[in-house]
């Protein structure tokens, strides 16, 4: 873990070589400063010399390219919170701990250097005047000095009031690009419209999307840190439009390559509500260098979403009564998830797999622990000649009849949970570290208590028809009716520590089992003594 909570980088080279030198930089801060990583930008400024140096660079098109090779570059430094301040004027967020400039831009003896950062942090951020100052080393590639093409006077277009659109889930690099360009765009307030409600049905893992309130909040302490000159209007997108095309004093709207469809549509919208047409901005994508084969080639929230599966969301439950060996895993998941898949993959890790389902068959057999009190609840009629419970005269008798319903499940659930603590025993006396319930009403039955971890499997409703459809034979109707009666994607993933979906080809949801493993070893591995 890096040393420092948070940190201040300042670079004072040519805004041309910054492209050329972003990755080391970052390398170099990322490995003491565990985020936010601001950065300060001040090309030309000697911070071993007076306080006073020259102003911020221009707002133009070499600014937004050492801004795109910034945030492409902390983009591989996951979990790394970099923000490229363009302008003071309040404290910062989160207090810096640490300040930092790179050794290859301030030759000469460090301690001018050192103290000169620690004036101008406390001059312009407000920062204590006492926090250590330290230069870094870099990895340089190719020409310093950058492409002598470019022309650091080139400044962008102005607008008093610029609007810009998004999910803005988990902001990362391709975010903050396009946002820093709003900043530098608007010379008075920012709109920004954040997607929800219906807008995010057919996002990828929409289930794993941050809440709104949370979206916006870490939107605003972003933009308000990047430059707190700026009127910031946070609004709540439920249609693609919002007031884009209402606001009479919007001039300007910021599109990214994939979004200029969208920004049209907004004109010609404008147009019939009697408004000026917008000037769009396009910004283009930036590419990801990790993205994995079932991810886009751009930086995404959906491919940040997908790297969450597998690993865990939150941590797991402690309660004394619960023996930590076997640790017990239960598996749940809607119809056609894939969660039987999943639960003979981790067998073959493994875990020692209880399967519920074949639980519930056993409690309802006529030596079973539910066949008495189940026949007295419902009465004979329930029987086939042999004395057997008839399973399907029981369904149509608890069918669409919720009294009914938890009348059977009061009885038959506790039932099961006994039969499942059986078998942890079992476990437990065969050596297993590791149990894994498969149960698909785990939550629904409370059973959430007989666990150390609750592991999901989701598919979107769309795959889960078909594939119910494919497998029993059932109409499209039917399918939906039976997802509808179950718990959803999005209730099972609140109350879950680890989220797994089967969407993709099979050796997909293969590595993110496997991945859930092994990350369970790491967390089930005594901590290392001293």
């Amino acid at each position: 873990m890096p040393p420092f909570a948070s940190g201040l980088l300042v670079l004072t080279a040519p805004l041309p070589a910054l492209p050329r030198r972003a990755a080391g930089l970052v390398a170099a801060a990322a490995g003491l400063v565990a985020g936010p990583l601001y950065v300060h930008l001040q090309p030309g400024l000697r911070l071993g010399g007076p306080a006073t140096g020259p102003a911020a660079p221009p707002a133009g098109p070499a600014l937004l390219r050492a801004l795109a090779a910034l945030y492409t570059a902390a983009a591989t430094r996951r979990g790394l919170d970099l923000r490229v301040l363009l302008g003071p004027g309040r404290r910062l967020a989160r207090q810096p701990r640490v300040l930092l400039a790179a050794a290859a831009e301030v030759p000469g003896p460090p301690e001018p250097v050192q103290l000169g950062l620690q004036r101008l942090a406390a001059a312009v951020y407000g920062c204590p005047p006492s926090l250590p100052a330290l230069l870094l080393g870099e990895d340089t590639a190719g020409d310093p000095e950058g492409d002598p093409e470019q022309d650091p006077e080139a400044t962008l277009p102005e607008f008093l009031d610029v609007a810009v659109g998004g999910t803005f889930d988990r902001l990362h690099g391709a975010h903050r690009l396009l946002l820093s360009a709003c900043c530098l765009l608007a010379r008075r307030r920012l709109l920004a419209g954040v997607a929800d409600g219906e807008l995010l049905r057919h996002k990828v893992l929409p289930e794993l999307i941050e809440p709104y309130e949370l979206r916006a909040a870490k939107l605003r302490e972003f933009l308000e840190d990047v430059k707190p000159s700026l009127c910031y209007d946070i609004v709540p997108l439920a249609d693609p439009f919002g007031p884009s095309v209402t606001d009479p004093d919007l001039q300007c709207l910021v599109v990214s390559e994939e979004t200029r469809r969208g920004g049209e549509a907004v004109n010609r919208k404008r147009l019939e509500n009697g408004l000026p047409e917008l000037a769009l901005y396009e910004i283009q994508l930036m590419k990801d260098p990790e993205h994995s084969q079932n991810e886009e080639e751009k930086i995404s929230s959906s491919s940040l979403r997908q790297r969450l599966l597998g690993t865990l969301l939150q941590p797991p439950r402690r309660d004394p009564a619960l023996p930590l060996r076997p640790y017990v895993i239960g598996l749940t998941g809607g119809t056609g998830s894939g969660k039987t898949s999943m639960a003979k993959l981790l067998g073959q890790l493994g875990a020692f797999v209880i399967d519920a389902d074949k639980l519930g068959h056993a409690v309802y057999a006529p030596d079973g622990l539910a066949y008495e009190p189940v026949v007295a609840a419902f009465g004979a009629e329930i029987l086939n000649k042999d004395g057997t419970i008839n399973r399907k005269v029981l369904g149509a008798k608890v069918f669409g009849n919720q009294e009914q319903l938890k009348r059977l499940t009061d009885i038959v659930w506790p039932k099961i949970a006994q039969m499942v603590k059986e078998r942890v025993r079992e476990a437990d006396a065969q050596g297993k570290a590791v149990c894994v319930l498969d149960a698909a009403v785990l939550l629904e039955a409370g059973w959430q208590d007989m666990v150390h971890e609750v592991w999901t499997a989701i598919i979107p409703e769309e795959e889960a028809v078909r594939r119910i459809v494919a497998r029993d034979g059932l109409t499209e109707e039917a399918a939906r009716r039976r997802l509808q009666s179950q718990m959803t994607n999005r209730q099972r993933v609140e109350q879950s520590q680890v989220v797994l979906c089967s969407l993709w080809e099979p050796e997909i949801t293969r590595q993110q089992v496997h991945k859930a493993w092994d990350l369970l070893q790491q967390r089930l591995s005594p901590e290392p003594g001293p």
